[in-house]
């Protein structure tokens, strides 16, 4: 799958991503690429939605096949405290993810 790559450096690099993902346009920050029932999926924070800020963050979940028109940003994030690397969820099925945080 040709996203693949753009993804992989957007997380190793934590850069934000632009996407399509149900008619709506955004500005992800994306934490982890994970399969589940033999389908690729994103865990990512919304940073904009059609150009506005979303009213609460909170990691959602991506259906790679959902996400058109993506393109890799300029603009870097730091790692959401609201993601949680060692949730059940991502067990045995993370194939790539952002590095923690470091002080």
């Amino acid at each position: 799958m040709a996203t693949n790559p753009l993804l992989l450096e957007a997380i190793a690099l934590k850069k934000c991503i632009t996407a399509t993902y149900n008619n709506v346009r955004m500005l992800l920050a994306p934490h982890i690429l994970y399969s589940k029932f033999d389908t690729l999926f994103i865990d990512a924070v919304a940073l904009e939605k059609n150009g506005e800020r979303p009213k609460d963050q909170k990691v959602g979940t991506f259906h790679l096949a959902g996400l058109h028109d993506l393109a890799l940003s300029d603009r870097h994030f730091l790692t959401s405290g609201f993601f949680k690397p060692d949730a059940e969820k991502y067990a045995g099925v993370t194939l790539f993810m952002v590095e923690p945080e470091t002080l």
